[in-house]
């Protein structure tokens, strides 16, 4: 039996919609989202050089099913704990081919998508799922089914995401892409190895896809009387009763089956909005709403690569930490967050670390050498005064 709905009557002409003018609004937004070169080692920059060029080709081998991607240049992203989640980076002509497919998909697929979803969807954002869990918890539903899927991307059926684009596109150019992208093939040290499962993390399309075929998932708790919010494939069931919890896990489990996955059984657990739950990188409690462990963790990473003390405290250095300084405060620092005294804290530390840059030890006299002010005038940001505003 088909999982996905077929769509009459299905979208036959996506390919003459592919025109220079939407290839140049796609490589724009390639170059906004920046990231390093491909497997051909050509950088944004050197793609722009020769642009007109590059994308009049493009389009040729797009609207004419010649298009062949390079494999992807697979990298590894630090998660914490000694592990490691794996990115597959395609080059920048390729990026900009996904960003094509992804622009003509987007509005196929975007009605058919559950209120519910909050990930990579236009309009949508990380806060307004969380707000949106907040607003279950206040209507009584403070048993949480905090759920993981075991290797989401790396485990996803081909087959599966094909069928569920073909339930709603009839154009076969456009299919083939799509089947392009899947087995690009991976090269890892030298060596390349073909993708058979899977879509790889850090492409453009890959967010796009999984919403697709998880959008199965969401229908069939809506259809079981579930609340719950989803985040590409973070997602939370909320329920009344630890009962109802096990029985959304079961459902879950049987669900998931269908599409080929299946739940952690180490990460997955059954929790209480009092104990408190990791959802989106805060921890969310009936007490408070503040920074999970993991991602203070990640913050202070950062600073420590900037703040070494063989650096030198110079107007570059403040610049650069005042960028992660400003990008962690407004992902953290919302009305609803509870985090002004672990802002105070993470403060203090970063000037402990900026006055080991500027007398190359450790001396609790510093205090007294660099005091607060004069951060303030080299225009050092603080994350509590985020909380003020």
């Amino acid at each position: 039996m088909a999982l996905f709905p077929i769509a009459k009557p299905k979208a036959h002409s996506l390919t003459g919609r592919i025109s220079l003018p939407l290839l140049y609004t796609c490589f724009r937004a390639v170059k906004r989202n920046r990231g390093a070169a491909g497997i051909d080692k050509v950088s944004i920059k050197m793609f722009e050089a020769n642009l007109a060029d590059h994308l009049r080709c493009l389009k040729r081998d797009l609207k004419n099913g010649s298009f062949k991607p390079f494999p992807l240049r697979r990298a590894f992203l630090d998660k914490g704990g000694g592990k490691f989640r794996p990115l597959g980076i395609p080059a920048v002509r390729d990026r900009v081919a996904q960003e094509v497919l992804r622009r003509l998909l987007t509005p196929l697929f975007e009605p058919l998508f559950h209120q519910a979803s909050f990930g990579f969807r236009p309009g949508r954002n990380c806060h307004q799922a969380l707000v949106q869990a907040l607003k279950y918890h206040d209507q009584g539903y403070r048993v949480v089914l905090d759920a993981d899927i075991v290797g989401f991307f790396d485990n996803l059926s081909h087959a599966l995401i094909k069928e569920a684009v073909a339930a709603q596109v009839a154009d076969g150019n456009i299919l083939n892409l799509v089947e392009k992208f899947l087995r690009s093939g991976v090269v890892e040290q030298g060596v390349f190895k073909p993708t058979t499962v899977g879509t790889p993390q850090g492409g453009v399309i890959s967010p796009l896809l999984a919403n697709i075929v998880l959008n199965y998932l969401d229908w069939q708790l809506d259809k079981l009387g579930y609340r719950f919010v989803r985040y590409a494939d973070d997602f939370v069931v909320l329920c009344q009763t630890p009962a109802q919890a096990e029985e959304a896990q079961t459902q879950v489990t049987l669900i998931l089956a269908q599409l080929g996955l299946q739940l952690s059984p180490e990460k997955t657990r059954i929790t209480t909005y009092s104990k408190g739950y990791s959802f989106l990188g805060f921890v969310m409690s009936s007490r408070s709403r503040k920074m999970r462990p993991k991602s203070q963790e990640k913050f202070k990473d950062k600073v420590r690569d900037l703040t070494c003390r063989s650096h030198n405290l110079d107007a570059d250095l403040l610049v650069k930490l005042n960028r992660v300084i400003q990008g962690t405060a407004l992902y953290f620092a919302t009305h609803w967050s509870t985090h002004r005294w672990l802002f105070r804290q993470l403060d203090a530390w970063i000037r402990r670390r900026l006055r080991c840059v500027k007398f190359k030890r450790f001396c609790y006299h510093h205090n007294h050498r660099m005091r607060l002010k004069q951060f303030a005038r080299l225009g050092l940001l603080s994350l509590e005064s985020f909380c003020w505003s």
